[in-house]
């Protein structure tokens, strides 16, 4: 199945889910082109995917950096443009960082 399909058919299934909780027929108000196929969405699947799609989070989202405003944060909250920690987990470390004295062994 090509990327296109795949979409098609996801739109598709999305539109008749929606279109079962709302028993009065209606007329497509826009359609979506994917590819060659055309998928027709009525009012209540038009407000239902817009929701959807402004409510997404991507779960890899861990919100910008402090630092530098990037949107790449690790697992670990460091920034992957400017190689910062990031947030509270971020001024821990900077604030250790800078009471750290090396042991007197290590020159």
């Amino acid at each position: 199945m090509s990327a296109a399909d795949e979409i098609a058919a996801v739109l598709r299934d999305f539109a008749e889910r929606i279109d079962g909780y709302d028993p009065a027929p209606g007329e497509p108000v826009a359609e979506v082109r994917v590819g060659d196929r055309v998928v027709a969405f009525r009012a209540p699947v038009v407000r239902a995917l817009t929701e959807a799609l402004l409510t997404y989070q991507d779960p890899r989202d861990r919100g910008t950096c402090d630092r530098c405003g990037g949107r790449r944060l690790d697992d670990n909250f460091v920034c992957a443009d400017c190689g910062e920690p990031s947030g509270f987990f971020g001024q821990l470390l900077r604030e250790r960082a800078a009471r750290y004295t090396p042991p007197s062994e290590l020159g």
